[in-house]
């Protein structure tokens, strides 16, 4: 028996099919027997755990670990479950380990990581559990030898999601996971493809895929009229880090999307997207294609370069005005807080998103702080030497690691209080004049109290203690509650 654990990553209301142990599961089929056990659905995991390990004792523990909410919610899952059975082995995969693969092995109750993708490292580990082979020639593993020194085997080539199975959908409470988006009231998720093939020096993904592999649109179509005809899904959430990479294969593939009638969001490049002619764009509507989240990331050329974005500021505002044309909403990332100069990035990238708003005001806008992630070619605004990352899973679960991983509070060298403080209340008089069309359980009373609060503060610039739209931030929450537990 094989125990796949999702540990718990979000709300109930933001529970999406978990995608990564899905993934494990799909391999595993009619081959191995194996249970998933999902912390955002199950109350109880530890429990069920439990259960599990007293009908059928489990070879091996395969865990999916993300930073910042799941990795906290892991640690304690794993630790009793290592006290109850010290003689099952404990993996974990996903971001987390694949990021800090030596502060994973420092845990005791961690004895391989999986780095990157790993479909085909998860069967190896199992053959050397077996005695079947040697664990140093399992690629994508680190693992601790005898002495307790980390060995880190050769990184694994990625393999195309077409080379795999189908996930196993059946073995899953599917209409759990299909909730009510402003795409649609029965959302799926997809993956169709893994990795990216740019060298941003910011981004995670850069140091755990190598690249980018892709599905045939046959086959994303193929899977979603499945979601559609079985389940009942009648929107999708591409998890794509780039969705679209060549024009002949969007334009397959909203070819093979638009008779399904689903809406979808999706993520990609500003410079590939913009290259597109009207006729795909257009296709891509027909399709289905309602919102895309382009990593536009800082309006400055300099920082652009920077950055490795390979993008320029004016392909940003071009791309903005003319997606206009198409009804596809664009939404755009920056990121806050370059290490050079935070004041004055920040300054010129509140300026430069009013040059976009006033382009197209459609354009969603998303505020991050620059938080690094290890790189192997150096992170992004020479930070190497300025910042020491934590040793073990549970430093990085105190209250200061974690709020450097969900940005709240990174508490960066480079980012002083008030810099932090204005990207902060930017980012709420933005949220509030132009409130997201994703919140769809914001009742429209709600956008107008928060355009009407806000709109003095945009229209002059001023950002500064705004505490009128904190409080009506809070109070809209208070009033409804009911949306919560979806």
């Amino acid at each position: 028996m094989i125990l796949l654990l999702h540990p718990r990553a979000t709300k109930p209301k933001n529970r999406r099919l978990p995608l990564a142990v899905l993934s494990l599961a799909a391999v595993l089929e009619g081959r191995e027997e194996y249970t998933l056990v999902d912390g955002n659905l199950d109350p109880a995991p530890g429990e069920s755990l439990d259960r599990l390990m007293r009908d059928k004792p489990a070879e091996l523990l395969a865990v999916s670990v993300m930073p910042g909410p799941q990795m906290v919610a892991a640690i304690p899952l794993c630790r009793a479950f290592r006290e109850k059975y010290p003689a099952v082995p404990i993996v974990w995969g996903g971001y987390f380990p694949s990021l800090h693969p030596d502060a994973a092995l420092n845990a005791s109750y961690v004895d391989y990581v999986v780095r990157g993708q790993g479909e085909e490292t998860l069967l190896e580990l199992l053959e050397a559990l077996r005695g079947r082979r040697e664990l140093g020639s399992v690629r994508g593993l680190s693992w601790k030898d005898g002495s307790g020194l980390h060995v880190h085997n050769p990184e694994r080539a990625l393999r195309s999601p077409n080379e795999f199975p189908w996930l196993p959908y059946h073995r899953l409470d599917m209409p759990r996971y299909l909730l009510p988006t402003f795409l649609g009231s029965r959302t799926a998720v997809h993956q169709a493809s893994i990795g990216c093939p740019y060298r941003c020096n910011f981004c995670g993904v850069v140091p755990v895929y190598g690249g980018q592999k892709m599905e045939s649109p046959a086959r994303t179509a193929a899977v979603l009229e499945h979601l559609r005809e079985r389940y009942g899904a009648n929107a999708v959430q591409f998890y794509d880090n780039n969705f679209f990479l060549r024009e002949d294969h969007a334009r397959e593939l909203a070819g093979r999307l638009r008779p399904l009638g689903m809406r979808w969001w999706c993520e990609a490049r500003v410079d590939i997207v913009l290259g597109y002619s009207d006729d795909t764009l257009r296709k891509l509507r027909d399709a289905g294609c309602t919102m895309i989240f382009f990593g536009v990331e800082s309006g400055s050329d300099a920082v652009l370069r920077e950055m490795r974005k390979n993008l320029r500021s004016e392909q940003v505002l071009e791309l903005a005005r003319r997606i206009r044309e198409f009804g596809i909403i664009p939404e755009y990332s920056f990121i806050f807080g370059n290490p050079h100069d935070a004041d004055r990035d920040t300054r010129e990238t509140i300026a430069f998103i009013r040059r976009v708003k006033r382009i197209n005001p459609q354009v969603e806008i998303v505020v991050q702080t620059y938080v690094p992630v290890p790189q192997r070619e150096g992170m992004y605004g020479g930070v190497d030497g300025q910042i020491r990352f934590p040793d073990t899973p549970e430093e990085w679960a105190t209250d200061r690691w974690f709020r450097f991983t969900i940005r709240t509070d990174p508490r960066l060298p480079w980012l002083p209080g008030h810099v932090k403080r204005r990207i902060d209340n930017f980012e709420l008089v933005m949220a509030s004049r132009w409130p997201t069309v994703q919140d769809a359980r914001l009742p429209r009373w709600s956008k107008l109290l928060l355009r009407g609060l806000s709109s003095w503060r945009y229209a002059l610039g001023i950002y500064d203690f705004p505490l009128e739209l904190r409080w009506a931030q809070n109070w809209i929450k208070l009033r409804k509650p009911r949306f919560e537990s979806l």
